[in-house]
């Protein structure tokens, strides 16, 4: 799957609504993809965020990315303070950190719909490397 109005779509209507935390899940898990190779059933992905929304929609965006679902298995969900994802594949491993400033973004966002959207929007064709930290392991991480 690619990053393209299409794909945006088909995951707002997966999820129920644009927001700023599924398409931060949707960019880290195309990325992870991009890097480990897409294999819905071979990679894993361990996410650490708030369990409760708005935080926790990032969870369904690496669902619908990368094919990890909780019936496989191979995604599952902590609760911690900011938003860590780490992906592994075939020991080959992958941490993105959302950076302290997009969380300051959002969380300086007014409660309107239209604002969080736009927001969503501008995230969506930001370059990466401006919205998470990201490192790449050869150890295991989990």
């Amino acid at each position: 799957m690619k990053k393209n109005k299409d794909f945006l779509k088909r995951a707002i209507e997966f999820h129920g609504h644009l927001g700023p935390y599924l398409v931060l899940g949707l960019r880290a898990g195309l990325y992870a993809n991009e890097i480990l190779g897409k294999d819905p059933f071979k990679m894993k992905a361990f996410i650490e965020t708030q369990i409760s929304p708005p935080q926790s929609c990032f969870a369904d965006g690496v669902q619908f990315s990368t094919g990890c679902t909780l019936g496989k298995g191979n995604i599952s969900i902590k609760e911690s303070e900011g938003l860590k994802v780490y992906f592994e594949k075939d020991n080959k491993k992958l941490k993105l950190v959302l950076k302290k400033e997009i969380i300051e973004e959002i969380g300086s966002l007014p409660s309107v719909k239209e604002v969080w959207e736009k927001f969503a929007l501008n995230l969506y064709s930001r370059k990466l490397k401006e919205i998470f930290d990201i490192e790449y392991y050869s150890h295991t991480l989990i």
